[in-house]
This record gives C-alpha cells, sequence and structure tokens, in this order.
C-alpha cells in the first residue's frame, strides 16, 4: 500500500525512479509523482493515474541526479494531481514523500493555516513538508527530526531539500523503509521489488530509526527526545533472483504464482521433515521440547487470506497436538484489551511481514509478555525482526495482491507446527510418518490439480456470469471456503460469501436460485453425507453447484446437476490445502474472463501497511 523509492548517484534519477514506482505497482496506488533536484532546483511531476501515465507526462527536461519517488494510495483527499506525492513547503524548497498516516494532520493544518502557512492539498503528508521547511536546525537531519517530533502516527518517510543537494534523508515508524548499496549510488525503496534490478544489498530501517543517505554511503540515526544517536546498520547481501519479479512469459504475476506453488512447497518443506521420528524440524521456533510441552493454547493472528489459512492451522494443531486453538483477524486484535497468558503461543501471520495490523498485534503480544512466532516470508521484515521465533516461508517473492503461493506455504508451515506440537504430546509416530509422507506427496499433488486448468478455466467462466455467489464448507473445509470466497471476490470484483454448509438452512438458503451458484467444498471425510444432502437441498431449489471433492464421492441426485472438480486424495488432515488450489484458478480465470488488471485488483494493496 504506497511506494517509495528515493536516488542518489551519477544517473539521472527520473528514469531510475520510474522503474523502481513501476515495480511497485502491486502494493495498490492511485496516484504517482517524482521529485528531482538539478541544477535549476528542485522540480515536481505528479498526477493521479498509473506510473505510465507519470512517465508520459514527464517535460522533456527533467534533469538531476538525485530525486524521490511515490505511489499513493489515497486516505486524506481523492485520488487526483494535487494530492499526489511528492509535497512540497510553500517555497518549493522541500519535497516529501510519505508512506503511513498522521493522526493528528487536522491540528497540524490549522496550527499552519493560522500561522499563515498556504496549504494546498487535503493530504495529511503535505503537514511536513511545511514543518521540515520550518526548521531553523543546522541540518537537514535535524530539520527532519524535528518536523516528525511533532507528528503523531506512522510514517516511512523521505525528503530532499535544495538547500542540501547531496543527501536524501528517510525515517521509519511503522512503514517499512530499505536502503539498497550500490556502486557509488543509493537507492530507497519500501519494498525490495524496487530495488532487486539495481542491488541486493540492503538495510532495514528499524523503527524510531533514520538516515542520511549520499552517493557514496549512509548513515543510521536513532529519533530521541533529546536529538539523534548514532545506529551501527549495516547492509546486508540478500539472497534473491531478480528474475523472481518478472512476469516472464505469464500475463500475470498470480498466474505465475500459482504454477510455483509445487516447486516452493518443496522449497519450505525441505530440510524440516523428520521421517525416522515422525515429526517435524522447526529450529526457527527458538524452543525446546519442553516448552513445547508447556503451551497450554495457541492463538494464531492474521488479515485477509493469512487469518483464513490461520483458521485452517487451528484446526490443524487442535486436532493433531490436542490443544486449543484459534484464529482471530489481527486488526480488531489489539483494540478488545486481550488477556495474554504466559503459556499461550501467538503466532502471527503475514506474507510481507510488514502488515500494519499484525506488526501492532505483535507489538501488543509482546508488550504484555507473551511469546510470539511469525510465519512471513521476508527476511529482515519488521515483524521478522519482532516476534521471539519462527517459520520462514520461502515462497519467494510474490507480487500479486492475490495470495497463492505464499498462503500455500503458510498451510504447510501450520502443518509442520502442529505434527511437531502433537509429537511432544499424544501424536503416535505411526501418525506422525504417515502425516510426513502425506506433506511429502503434496508438491506432486498440487501439480496434478494445477495440470486440470483447462477444464476449471470453463466452470469459472460460468461463475463469472452471476452477479453473487455462495461458497460453502464444513470443519476443514469451512476455512476454504472463506478463503475460495475472499480470492474470487478481490479479483472479479463479484459478490462471493461464505458460510458453513450447516448454516445454509437458517438463513442463506432463502437466497438461493438459478441465478446464485454455491461453490460446495466437499471432501471424502466422516462428514460427506451430511455434505451432500445440503447439495441435494441447493440443487432442489434450481442453484447451479460447483462442487470440489476427492474422486469417488458419490454427490447423489445432485451429481447430475453440479460441476465437479476431484482432487487428489491426501491424509484427511491435509485435505484444505488440496482443496484451495482449485478455487485460485476458478478466481483468476473468473477475473481474466471479465477482462480485470489481475495482478492490481481496484482498491486494495498487496502491503496493508496503514490501519
Amino acid at each position: 500500500m504506497c511506494g517509495i523509492v528515493g536516488y542518489i548517484g551519477a544517473q539521472q534519477a527520473a528514469p531510475v525512479l520510474v522503474e523502481g514506482l513501476t515495480r511497485l505497482e502491486h502494493r495498490g496506488y492511485d496516484s504517482a509523482g517524482l521529485a528531482v533536484l538539478g541544477g535549476s532546483g528542485l522540480r515536481l511531476a505528479k498526477r493521479a493515474g498509473r506510473v505510465r501515465d507519470l512517465a508520459e507526462s514527464l517535460p522533456h527536461r527533467f534533469g538531476g541526479k538525485i530525486g524521490i519517488g511515490h505511489t499513493r494510495w489515497a486516505t486524506h483527499g481523492p485520488a487526483n494531481d494535487v494530492n499526489a506525492h511528492p509535497h512540497t513547503d510553500a517555497a518549493g524548497r522541500v519535497a516529501v514523500v510519505h508512506n503511513g498516516i498522521i493522526d493528528n494532520a487536522a491540528a497540524l493544518r490549522a496550527e499552519l493555516a493560522d500561522a499563515g502557512v498556504p496549504l494546498v492539498s487535503d493530504t495529511d503528508t503535505e503537514v511536513l513538508a511545511h514543518l521540515v521547511a520550518r526548521s531553523t536546525a543546522a541540518t537537514l537531519e535535524q530539520r527532519t527530526a524535528e518536523a516528525l517530533a511533532r507528528v503523531e502516527g506512522t510514517y516511512g518517510v523521505a525528503v530532499a531539500h535544495a538547500d542540501f543537494p547531496d543527501r536524501l534523508v528517510v525515517a521509519r515508524n511503522g512503514s517499512p523503509l530499505i536502503i539498497g548499496v550500490g556502486e557509488k549510488e543509493m537507492h530507497v525503496a519500501s519494498d525490495l521489488a524496487a530495488l532487486v534490478r539495481y542491488t541486493t544489498t540492503v538495510a532495514h530501517l528499524d523503527d524510531g530509526e533514520m538516515a542520511t543517505v549520499t552517493a557514496s554511503g549512509f548513515t543510521t540515526y536513532r529519533i530521541d527526545p533529546s536529538g539523534l544517536s548514532a545506529t551501527d546498520r549495516r547492509a546486508k547481501e540478500v539472497d534473491i533472483d531478480p528474475a523472481a519479479y518478472d512476469a516472464g512469459e505469464h500475463d500475470s504475476f498470480m498466474h505465475k504464482e500459482m504454477l510455483e506453488q509445487p516447486a516452493r512447497a518443496e522449497a519450505v518443506l525441505r530440510g524440516r521433515l523428520d521421517e525416522r521420528f515422525g515429526t517435524g524440524h522447526l529450529g526457527g521456533l527458538n524452543l525446546d521440547a519442553r516448552e513445547l510441552r508447556a503451551i497450554r493454547r495457541v492463538k494464531i493472528l492474521g488479515c485477509g487470506s493469512a487469518y483464513y489459512v490461520g483458521e485452517m492451522g487451528a484446526s490443524l494443531i487442535e486436532e493433531l497436538a490436542r490443544v486449543p486453538a484459534d484464529a482471530e483477524p489481527a486488526s480488531e486484535f489489539r483494540y478488545r484489551n486481550p488477556i495474554i497468558e504466559p503459556d499461550t503461543l501467538y503466532v502471527a501471520v503475514s506474507q510481507s511481514g510488514e502488515t500494519i495490523d499484525t506488526l501492532l498485534a505483535v507489538q501488543e503480544v509482546r508488550r504484555k509478555g507473551g511469546r510470539v512466532i511469525g510465519l512471513v516470508n521476508v527476511v529482515g521484515s519488521a515483524i521478522a525482526r519482532e516476534v521471539d521465533g519462527g517459520i520462514y516461508l520461502h515462497a519467494g517473492p510474490e507480487v500479486a495482491v492475490a495470495s497463492t503461493k505464499a498462503l500455500t506455504n503458510m498451510y504447510l508451515a501450520f502443518a509442520m507446527l502442529a505434527i511437531q506440537l502433537g509429537r511432544v504430546r499424544d501424536l503416535s509416530i505411526a501418525d506422525g510418518r504417515r502425516l510426513i509422507a502425506g506433506l511429502t506427496a503434496l508438491p506432486g499433488q498440487i501439480e496434478q490439480v494445477l495440470a486440470t486448468e483447462p477444464q476449471l478455466a470453463l466452470v469459472a467462466h460460468r461463475l463469472a456470469e452471476a452477479e453473487s455467489l455462495f461458497f460453502v464448507g464444513r470443519v476443514r473445509g469451512f476455512p476454504v471456503a472463506r478463503e475460495g470466497a475472499q480470492k474470487f471476490k478481490e479479483i472479479s470484483y463479484r459478490h462471493a460469501e461464505a458460510y458453513q454448509t450447516s448454516e445454509l438452512k437458517h438463513g442463506p438458503l432463502a437466497l438461493i436460485s438459478p441465478q446464485v451458484p454455491t461453490v460446495a467444498i466437499v471432501p471424502d471425510d466422516e462428514l460427506v453425507e451430511r455434505n451432500v444432502a445440503a447439495l441435494e437441498q441447493i440443487a432442489a431449489r434450481g442453484g447451479p453447484l460447483v462442487v470440489v471433492t476427492h474422486e469417488g464421492v458419490d454427490l447423489g441426485d445432485a451429481a447430475a446437476k453440479a460441476d465437479r472438480i476431484d482432487v487428489p486424495r491426501s491424509e484427511r488432515e491435509l485435505d484444505p490445502i488440496l482443496l484451495t488450489i482449485p478455487l485460485q484458478v476458478l478466481a483468476y480465470h473468473a477475473a481474466l474472463s471479465l477482462g480485470h488488471d489481475i495482478d492490481k485488483p481496484r482498491n486494495l494493496a498487496k502491503s496493508v501497511t496503514v490501519e
């Protein structure tokens, strides 16, 4: 959500900044802009719309070897050219780009207006440019620190000043910022995607940290009430292939990432399965067997798809470890003043590791003395640095807003955690080995499901014609239904709602009609007969049916009226992930048939860094 780029070096800044902003488009935005500092001072170009619109509108002469850029997702004020970042002071000497939200912006705007400062935008960010400009401190670092001391809220911020043409100043508090080290040039970004074409040597700022960035290097500081104190932040090489941020021959990143799932599933399992003892080997938890046995409850925190896969994980943990477990939206957690129990293991789930709601929930747990681990995909991310331990997902960069391979690897991480928790309790070695064998087979079975894409596409085209859909499932199948509805609504823009199958007769059945299809999750488990009975009730009322099930399941009278999707059989406890894969493909092809921008769904962002 929003994106920041910055450059200082020997190249012309504008092309580098435009390239960086293009690579951040997946984060979600509705306007874009640049500020470049050259011989003629600070120059701005910004407009509502896509980065390509900005690039096409740049003046022919837009020179300068230092600059900052931004993609904005509107919070304060509509998406238009004036509200686009960067923002400047009245004299046009200071330019600021900002991710986050300034909670006391209204009070600061009123104060500046009373002082005669002209405010031209509706944004909270504009106040920062004026506050920096009004400071009389000797250095740009001190001026920026004074401005930030007035701010309540979250920020990732980059500042350029015409009076200090040899540097950028950047700072972080709750919104990610990364410094990239090049050869006699430096880069700044809010996401690694903007940097990998130029460098993979990076430094992640911590909350409360500021940096001076020049062409020859960077210096970091802690922002304290008494001033700035130096910190020893070092750049590190990250192991990442820049080609991972290229869609290649695929028409979208989502399609590419769906097809990568077998290989990425193998990556997260590699070296973590102990067949001899029938358990998982998760050294990153930083918990020994005695500490694992002392856990009396597991609480999983995530948002969106991470929350739904958390529900799948909670069910697994209860079933295998016989420990009470539940999932909760991280966005609500800290606002209900939760009771933090010393024998509860808290699990934070986030692909980016920067989801602000989940990060704040982690901080709430830690503030109250709880133990929290993370399931994250980005090394060095905020959540990864905050937690006591965790499981790195090894999904590789995920660019599409709709999560596929990261979600699959989250589930596999939960499966390994559940088996390890179970094996220090009452899960037998035979069951442990059975489940380890099931996990080992999953990558190949995922590939089998993906091979049915042409058949799934035909079903998806029919579903796309409906304005509203139901997704239903029971017990293990209900989180699968919730995730299926989430995928469908976020990229096809069709209304999709998930219910427990058992709840249909308690209200939703009133909406069943030939115009409202139902996608039903029907694994071959102890509830298959009850699920089939519900299908027959839907079919009797003329409701179109798509049934995701296992080969050999008898769907009764509903079979003749249903589109049937069979997935390979796994161990029952591991069924949810194989049942989820075809729902990803259905959502993708429904959106494709409707002509939507699949990787950049409207109003949504890949990494949600504001509340």
